[in-house]
Parts: C-alpha cells; sequence; structure tokens
C-alpha cells in the first residue's frame, strides 16, 4: 500500500512538472536560508565551549563608574598589578592569569647562527601569559611543554606558524626567532634592544570558534608586556592597556555573585579613595555576546541578534510553507475530478490525506537536497564575506541531520496538512460536474490571510533594510570633526632612540613629492576599542574627577596632519618628553568651566601622579571613539617613546607613486620590518563592519522574502484564474477589455498588500527604533522610507500578478464558455 502512495505520488509530480518545480525551487531556497543561518548561529553558540573547565571560567572586568552621562561602562582592560595582587588577596582562587594580547608585532626567523632569514609581521595572535593559561583553556600541544612559559623568552607556536616560518612544524622546536629589529638612519644601523625567543613548544590547530586567535604565546616575564610597551616605568592602579586582562578560575564553591561582592571591597582598599571604579567577573559563555566590552577575536554577536536571526530562519521558511499551501490549493480545481473518481472507487478521506502528503513528503525531500547542494555551493561566500570558517560536514556535525530532519518533518507537516485537509474533503458528486465554491470566513479566506502574511515579513524586511543602509550613510557622510582624507597609517614599534628615529623618518617622508603632512602618535585622532583610559585630578585637587579620559600621545604635527582647530591656546611644542597638555571642549566642559581660555594654564595630573603638566591648549570637539559612544573627554601630550603609528597625509595626485616612494624610504630604515598601511577612512568604515554586513543580509533576505512571496501571489492568483475563467470569459463576451480583466485581478490584490503594509509599518518602526538606541548618533526615521518600501513591494507584486491576469484576460472567451 505504502509503495502505490509513493508510485502514484512519483507520477503525479512528474506529470505537472511546472507545480512540481516551482514548489521544490521555492522550499529549496527556504529551507536554504535556513539552513545557512542555523549552521550561523551553531557557530557563534559553540565559542570557546570545548573547555574542560568552561563553566568556572571567568574575566575580570573593570567596572568604570563616571559622573558624566555615560554613567556606568566596562572595559576588558584592567590595571597591571591586579592579577599578581588576585593571587595574594584571594588564595581560594584556584588560578589567576594575566593575558596580553599584543599588535603590529615584527619578528626575524633566525638560523643556527643567529643570522635573520626571514621577516614576518603579525598584526595580532601574539599572547603574553603564563602557563597557568593552560590550565584554564584547552589548547593542546603537539611538541613541548607549557611549563617552558616560566621561563623568559620562551615563545609557543601554533603548528600554522611553525610552518610558515621554518617550513615543517617538526623541525621548528629549539629554533630561535627575534621581536622587532634594526633601523637605520643615514649610513648608520642601529638595533632596538634585541630580544629573542626561542621555540619551546609547538601548539595544535587552533579551533576557529575561540575568543583566543592564538598565533603565538610568549612567556609573560618577557619584555614588551604590557606595561613596558606603554611606557609604564612603575605600573599602577591607575594604569591600563588595551587588551591587558585577567581571567580567573573560581572553585565550585564561589558564585560569581559572591566573587563581586568581594571584589567591590578588594577594589575599595587597593584604590584611591576618590576612585569609584570597581571590579567584577564575567563567564566564559559570556564573553562572545559582550558587543560592548569586546573580545581578543573581534568577534562578537549579540544574543539579541542571534534571536533575530532565528525569527527570520523561522519567518522565511513559514513564507515558503505558505507558497506550497497556496500553489497546492491552486491546483485543486484540477484535481477534483480525480477526488471525486477516487471516493467513488471506495478512497476515504484518510487514505486521500496519506496520498496527498506523501507528494508533500516527496517535494519536500528533493527541496532538502537542493537546499543542501544551495547551502554549499554559497558556504565558501559567505564565510568570506562574514569572515567566518563555517562547515558542512554531516559526518563530524550530526545537529546539522537532526536539523534536516527536523524541518523536513515539520514543513511535511506544516505545508501537506491544509491542502490535504482541503482535498480530501471535496463532494464527489460537486467534484465530478466540476461545482466547487472556495469557502470564505466573514470575506477573506485563509490563502488571502497567508498572502496578507507573507507581504507583513517581506515590507517589514524591506522597510528595515533601507533604515540600516541609512544609518550606514549617515555614519559614512557625518563630519568627523577632523580630517580622514588621504592620510595613511603605517604602524612601528615604540623605541628608546629619543627622537632620532622619528626625526630622520619624517624628514626623510616629507622630501617626497606628494607627501604633505607627516606626524607621529600613539593612535589616530577616533579609535573604536584601542584606547588609554586614565584617571585624573584636576589643578593639585586632592581628589580624582568622577570621570575619566583617553589619553593620546603624539607629537606636535598631529594638531595640522588631522587638520584638528584649537578653540583657544596654543599647539604643543616640540619634545621628545611629556611636559604638557592639549585638551577638547568635553573635557572643558566636564570640569565645570564654559570658556576654553578658563582652563590654560591649569594643571592636569593622570596616571595617579605619575604625569602633571599644564593645559595650554583646547581643541575644538572632534569624534574621538564611533558613532556608537558620546564624545570623550581628551587629553593629547608628547612623549617619542608612546609613539605607534605614523600618520601621512598625501596629496591626492600621483597616489600610486607617491606610495611607492614612502614604501622604499620605510624598507631602507626598517630592514627588518615588513611594510604595511592603512588608509584612515578604511579603518573608520572597518568600525562599522558588523552593520555593514548586517545591512547586505538584510537586503538577501529581504530579496528572498519578496522572492518567496511573489511564488505565493503566483499560487493565489493561479487558484483565482482557475476559479474565475467563466466569469472573465463572459465579462469579456459583454465587452470588457484587457484592461479592465487585469484591473479586476489586481485590485484585490493591492488590497492585500496595502493591508500587510498597515500592519507591517509600525511593527518595523518599533524594532527598527529600538535598534537605533544603541547608537548615540542615529537618523531620524522618516515617513519615506516606509513609502519606498511599500511602494517597492507592490510594484513587484503587480508584476508577478499581472503575468496570469494578462494570461486570462487575452484567452479566446469560446474556449472556458463552451461547456455551458
Amino acid at each position: 500500500m505504502l509503495k502505490n502512495y509513493f508510485k502514484t505520488a512519483f507520477r503525479r509530480l512528474i506529470r505537472n512538472r511546472n507545480y512540481t518545480v516551482i514548489n521544490i525551487a521555492g522550499l529549496a531556497v527556504g529551507i536554504a536560508v535556513c539552513m545557512m543561518i542555523f549552521i550561523i548561529i551553531q557557530f557563534h553558540t559553540s565559542f570557546d565551549n570545548f573547555h574542560a573547565q568552561k563553566k568556572r571560567i571567568y574575566r575580570v572586568l573593570t567596572e568604570y563608574h563616571r559622573a558624566d552621562a555615560a554613567g556606568i561602562s566596562y572595559g576588558k582592560n584592567v590595571p597591571f598589578p591586579l592579577p599578581t595582587s588576585l593571587k595574594t588577596a584571594f588564595p581560594q582562587i584556584e588560578q589567576v592569569v594575566p593575558v596580553y594580547a599584543s599588535h603590529n608585532d615584527e619578528f626575524q626567523v633566525l638560523d643556527d647562527n643567529g643570522t635573520p632569514v626571514k621577516n614576518f609581521k603579525e598584526q595580532n595572535g601574539v599572547f603574553y601569559t603564563e602557563p597557568s593559561f593552560f590550565s584554564l583553556f584547552d589548547f593542546p600541544l603537539l611538541a613541548g611543554t607549557y611549563a617552558s612559559l616560566k621561563d623568559p623568552n620562551n615563545v609557543l607556536l601554533t603548528k600554522e606558524i611553525a610552518e610558515t616560518y621554518f617550513g615543517d612544524w617538526k623541525t621548528a622546536m629549539g629554533k630561535t626567532i627575534k621581536l622587532t629589529g634594526t633601523y637605520r638612519i643615514g649610513a648608520g644601523l642601529f638595533q632596538f634592544p634585541p630580544i629573542v625567543l626561542r621555540v619551546s613548544g609547538v601548539l595544535a590547530t587552533i579551533p576557529a570558534n575561540t575568543d583566543f586567535p592564538l598565533k603565538m604565546v610568549v612567556a609573560y616575564g618577557t619584555d614588551f608586556t604590557g606595561d613596558k610597551q606603554y611606557g609604564f616605568a612603575q605600573p599602577g592602579w591607575n594604569g591600563t592597556a588595551p587588551d591587558f586582562g585577567c581571567y580567573v578560575l573560581l572553585p565550585p564553591t564561589i558564585s560569581a555573585n559572591n566573587f563581586n561582592q568581594q571584589l567591590r571591597a578588594y577594589a575599595r582598599k587597593v584604590q584611591s579613595p576618590d576612585n569609584k571604579d570597581n571590579y567584577i567577573v564575567q563567564p566564559l559563555h559570556a564573553v562572545h555576546y559582550d558587543t560592548q566590552t569586546g573580545n581578543y577575536s573581534n568577534k562578537t554577536i549579540s544574543q539579541e541578534l542571534l534571536n533575530v536571526l532565528w525569527l527570520i530562519a523561522a519567518f522565511i521558511l513559514l513564507i515558503a510553507c505558505v507558497n506550497f499551501i497556496n500553489l497546492s490549493t491552486a491546483q485543486a480545481v484540477n484535481r477534483a475530478k480525480e477526488v471525486g473518481v477516487r471516493k467513488v472507487l471506495g478512497s476515504n478521506k484518510s487514505q486521500l490525506q496519506i496520498q496527498f502528503i506523501t507528494e508533500t513528503f516527496l517535494i519536500v525531500i528533493s527541496a532538502v537536497l537542493l537546499a543542501a547542494v544551495i547551502t554549499l555551493l554559497a558556504l565558501p561566500a559567505v564565510n568570506q564575506f562574514l569572515e567566518l570558517s563555517l562547515s558542512f560536514n554531516l559526518g563530524n556535525n550530526p545537529a546539522i541531520i537532526l536539523f534536516l530532519l527536523a524541518v523536513t518533518m515539520v514543513v511535511t507537516a506544516l505545508a501537506g496538512f491544509y491542502p490535504s485537509i482541503v482535498l480530501s474533503h471535496f463532494n464527489p458528486v460537486n467534484a465530478l460536474k466540476s461545482k466547487l465554491t472556495v469557502n470564505t470566513t466573514k470575506g477573506v479566506s485563509l490563502r488571502r490571510g497567508l498572502v496578507v502574511f507573507q507581504f507583513i515579513i517581506a515590507q517589514a524586511l524591506i522597510i528595515g533594510t533601507l533604515i540600516i543602509v541609512q544609518q550606514m550613510k549617515y555614519f559614512m557622510n557625518q563630519p568627523l570633526g577632523f580630517d580622514k582624507d588621504a592620510i595613511v597609517n603605517v604602524p612601528f614599534r615604540p623605541n628608546n632612540s629619543g627622537g632620532k628615529l622619528t626625526d630622520y623618518l619624517k624628514q626623510q617622508l616629507l622630501s617626497v613629492n606628494g607627501v604633505q603632512a607627516v606626524s607621529f602618535s600613539s593612535n589616530t585622532p577616533v579609535e573604536d576599542d584601542n584606547e588609554m583610559w586614565t584617571t585624573l585630578k584636576f589643578n593639585h585637587a586632592v581628589k580624582e574627577t568622577g570621570f575619566q579620559a583617553i589619553t593620546k600621545f603624539a607629537d606636535t604635527g598631529y594638531v595640522s596632519t588631522y587638520t584638528l582647530q584649537l578653540v583657544a591656546g596654543r599647539n604643543l611644542q616640540p619634545s621628545g618628553m611629556t611636559r604638557e597638555f592639549l585638551v577638547n571642549e568635553s573635557l572643558v566642559k566636564s570640569l565645570g568651566f564654559k570658556n576654553p581660555e578658563d582652563i590654560l594654564n591649569k594643571e592636569i595630573s593622570i596616571m595617579g601622579g605619575v604625569i602633571t603638566c599644564p593645559v595650554v591648549g583646547v581643541l575644538k570637539d572632534f569624534h574621538n571613539r564611533s558613532f556608537r559612544h558620546n564624545l570623550a573627554p581628551l587629553i593629547i601630550t608628547t612623549n617619542n617613546t608612546m609613539y605607534r603609528q605614523v600618520a601621512i597625509k598625501l596629496a591626492t595626485t600621483h597616489l600610486a607613486s607617491t606610495m611607492q616612494s614612502v614604501k622604499k624610504i620605510w624598507e631602507q630604515t626598517f630592514p627588518d620590518y615588513v611594510y604595511e598601511y592603512k588608509f584612515l577612512d578604511d579603518k573608520i568604515a572597518s568600525f562599522y563592519k558588523q552593520e555593514n554586513q548586517l545591512s547586505t543580509l538584510y537586503t538577501i533576505f529581504a530579496a528572498i522574502a519578496i522572492f518567496l512571496s511573489c511564488l505565493g501571489l503566483y499560487g493565489l492568483a493561479s487558484f483565482m484564474a482557475v476559479q474565475r475563467i467563466k466569469e472573465v470569459g463572459i465579462r469579456k463576451v459583454l465587452g470588457a477589455t484587457v484592461g479592465n480583466i487585469v484591473y479586476l485581478f489586481s485590485k484585490e490584490f493591492i488590497l492585500l498588500i496595502v493591508i500587510a503594509f498597515v500592519i507591517a509599518a509600525p511593527l518595523t518602526w518599533y524594532f527598527m527604533h529600538q535598534w537605533l538606541q544603541d547608537y548615540v548618533y542615529r537618523i531620524h526615521i522618516s515617513w519615506w522610507l516606509f513609502a519606498v518600501g511599500g511602494l517597492a513591494a507592490l510594484i513587484i507584486a503587480l508584476f508577478t500578478i499581472s503575468f496570469q491576469a494578462i494570461k486570462v484576460a487575452i484567452a479566446n472567451p469560446a474556449q472556458s464558455l463552451r461547456t455551458e
């Protein structure tokens, strides 16, 4: 019996190829989108789940209490003494691990005689930590020991880095690499303090789903840890650096809430009385979803976004199921006589329902197989676009198999149940006489309600995408308060040569035709998550201020290179040391001054009193952080040991030749360095990479939703065309034109789309308004965005409907009326 069901269903589907192809294509696209979103969500929810002690691992965060509107915020950077102090203050903690993630590191591979043979640069992935790091986190070794990190100047390499540097990871053990290198001033060759690292271990391939993208792990006692790199000769509780963090392993008997209470009391003891900042612990499983604080991988995703992706997947799948229902019921009239004959010959409702569900099952299975092929083909492009390492491997990921089985059963039930009920309940007498009617409830059929549902989702996605695109344009076009055009930033290591290196390099670069200005600094005017924050005391006050300020180190050319505006006082004077401060208007306002001139010549003390200097100038406010945040109080001062990049302002003519000349000078000056650069406007655009990705994804989802909704419209239009074919014939005989017939069909669908728009518009406004609240600087949601979204959906829908409407309108009425 079961074999007969499948045989009959297969023959039926082959006989109605167009119907079968449309249904399979619609379901396949919906299932493929759903499957892709499932793989993305599964990847993000798996981050650092492979560590055996994951439930007891916590990250220590600094809880900043500010007197301004920012209120409480959190940072992943902690004071340098914190890890050591925690070990003493809390002996019950099983492990305390300091972690410093370095950036833009230059390396040289040395041969057995200590001669450099290759140069490499690692923008990220170089971590300084202790052997206890591997007591918390499970990153297996292929060779060597974790204990080797107890001794300075030892390094563990990952298998991939070992192969890149030495050809074969098995030969890397015992080899040496040198951190930084030499620089050349004129005919003289100078060397940074040599830091030679010995390879004492090789780590296995680091999983892609971790927020610790390890490439090298350097012994923590080695030079260039966070405190030394950022110039803290005597690091104290007021000194922090970006990406210097701390992880702890709590015993099972201590809860996070209990330990946080202890940390608050501990913070009061170690900090100055006027410092209200606290320390709290954050569970490891929450790190990947903390979009505000960030992590070492710079890959975060909010739980809210994951929920939105789940919702979109569900809606896309529902739209695909709705299409199937509409197309199946559109075929009802064509199958009426078949149902009548089957019933006359003895088939009951249950047998007919099983027959129709079997047909649905075959379509769904075919759609699932096609969706798997689509997913396999699309996955490389998705990986490249989202910068992820997603895989569609059924053997290694049984969850995908379970997901596909669940989708198959759910879609078969959703898409097959209603059509089977409708078709199996036909009256055999009416069916054989072709006297079928469309049942409605209060004038609105279920099929029309399903079309309204489809277009609610489609229009919501279209309008939401338009709002995201407008917000991104606002980001890109909003004045920043400084010049970002044609400025190239080239990173390099801090040095202890005084001003000799920077002076020489600046002189050489300015001699290049097309280079307009050069400035050395710790970072650019705007940063997203790479700032040094410091507490401060103003004008010999006993207590610290109730806010922190960003501190940037820059030479005197910083103001002119970035075209910053002075509103009071003067620019910094040339100096290799820290002697005077520039501040911004936000800091002036935070201190309670109305006029910028009032702060001039007043002293500010930063970093716990380590640095005290007078204010000599006030800069007009510029955006020193991304548009997600308010303007922050800012201090700029000189100190050539803190400069980590050079900004080069270029003329826009002959840009390629100018860049070649800059590269030549750089390679001559730094023969051991790998030359890399980044344009400032590209860097600023990267702050909003996730928003750009979302914008593209939502555009794709909106296009798919419209495509599937139009398939549903096509199904309903087909159904109406069959139902009203004799009505159209009579109207044509009585003089109706093709335009009259097209209008007759279109007006009902226009009403359905308008109803969908009326429901979708307020829902979209509410959710997009909530999304915009995450940004301090945001657009106002204009009415025209809704008008464009609704009009686009209407035009696409009418184009779809017109195909069936025109087909019916131009048909010969004699053929439709000849049976009367």
